[in-house]
């Protein structure tokens, strides 16, 4: 069988757990997080192993908080991603305070990760059928190290009630694959679809959009080993906020014809808590998940 595994983003969790961190703001009927439903829906794909990207300081309360008990449901392992972790010869820049992005956080798993793997946001809730369609493409193409793929939701299923959003608006040609991915900030609904707030651009709300789900080979974290010297190396007038960033490091591959990306479209709805505002909807999202017999509660 196919070893794969599920990889979590979660070192954006503040130091001190409780109801101010989005993350693990209970949203379920018995209190169940978005991680659970996530991990939940992997395990229930196929994939065998979670790894979770957190920060050394919060390993502890972490582990009794949200680890421990996954460690009951499948192997669990943990990557560290800290602003301090560099490559030789490069240093912290001075009022530097947070980590260099998701680019960064994925290197954290090298050395732990060893198997096809699909990376996911902590915070974000991405339905059932992406994780399937993952899955089954990781398991039918693991020997193909640069043929990876990515969960393109429709960006009108993920737009929120409460203001802009950040999303990275693919481009695809008529073989599924990715051309281009264009990050773009500030994304609102509006009657006729979407739009950029503040001016007079529009976008296909039926679009297919990144939510930084992405179905990856262990090759790629030696292709993003490299990248980071390049980009530590050019960190142009930002040095304080610049990211090294999936959606940005996908695209240059795709560019350089180093990466083939196939886009799975899902019709699953995205929701996660960007705004305090989202609490609810999502909360009642998920009441209505259980309502429907999509999950069962508890979980």
């Amino acid at each position: 069988m196919q070893d794969t595994t599920l990889v979590v983003m979660a070192a954006g969790i503040g130091s001190r757990f409780g109801g101010g961190i989005k993350q693990l703001t209970p949203v379920g009927p018995n209190g169940e997080i978005i991680i659970d439903y996530s991990i939940h829906d992997a395990l229930e794909a196929g994939f065998n192993k979670v790894v979770f990207i957190i920060r050394k300081d919060i390993e502890e309360e972490f582990r009794k908080v949200i680890g421990d008990r996954m460690e009951k449901k499948c192997k669990v392992e943990y990557a560290f991603q800290e602003k301090e972790n560099l490559p030789a010869g490069f240093s912290v820049p001075e009022g530097r305070t947070k980590p260099w992005g998701t680019g960064q956080a994925v290197l954290a798993c090298k050395g732990i990760v060893n198997e096809p793997f699909v990376v996911i946001n902590a915070d974000d809730y991405y339905g059932k059928e992406a994780f399937v369609k993952i899955h089954d493409f990781l398991v039918e193409h693991a020997n193909d190290k640069y043929n990876y793929c990515m969960a393109g939701f429709i960006l009108e299923n993920t737009l929120s009630e409460n203001g802009g959003v950040t999303r990275g608006v693919c481009k695809v040609d008529e073989h599924g694959h990715l051309v281009d991915v264009d990050e773009t900030s500030n994304i609102i609904k509006t009657p006729e679809g979407a739009a950029i707030a503040g001016s007079d651009r529009k976008i296909d709300a039926k679009s297919n959009v990144s939510m930084n789900m992405w179905g990856l080979t262990p090759e790629y974290i030696d292709i993003l080993e490299e990248g980071f010297v390049e980009f530590l190396k050019n960190l142009g007038d930002n040095p304080l906020k610049a990211e090294y960033l999936l959606p940005i490091i996908m695209d240059k591959l795709i560019k350089e014809k180093k990466a083939s990306v196939t886009v799975l479209e899902t019709q699953d709805k995205w929701f996660g808590v960007t705004y305090a505002e989202d609490k609810d909807y999502v909360i009642e999202s998920f009441r209505k998940l259980v309502e429907d017999g999509v999950y069962s509660s508890p979980l």
